[in-house]
């Protein structure tokens, strides 16, 4: 029998699959865009996606390149606001991230 899936899980693959959906690529050209071979790249995509697997650190980082998001919005847990952010800052110009930096130091 396999293990229990975690929330953390779930929740992990929830922010996966919300970032694929965002970007419009089907599991499996996600996956074959992060490097997986393309004949499971589907199904590992679904797996990360239900929490089912855990990919490790280097696709997790393959994975966030092609989604155009940081590695961290994967791991903002439930907290929608702080994945936003994130992301916003990630995609944001470089000036736009001065500004919210000094806001931010204030």
């Amino acid at each position: 029998m396999g293990r229990e899936i975690s929330e953390v899980d779930k929740q992990w693959g929830a922010r996966l699959r919300q970032a694929r959906l965002a970007v419009g690529l089907s599991q499996k050209a996600l996956g074959i865009e992060a490097g997986i071979d393309e004949f499971v790249a589907s199904t590992r995509i679904n797996r990360y996606e239900l929490g089912v697997h855990r990919p490790d650190l280097l696709t997790v980082r393959k994975l966030a390149d092609v989604l155009d998001v940081p590695v961290a919005f994967f791991f903002a847990g439930e907290d929608d606001e702080i994945a936003e952010l994130l992301v916003g800052y990630r995609r944001a110009k470089l000036s736009v991230r001065r500004e919210v930096r000094k806001l931010l130091a204030q």
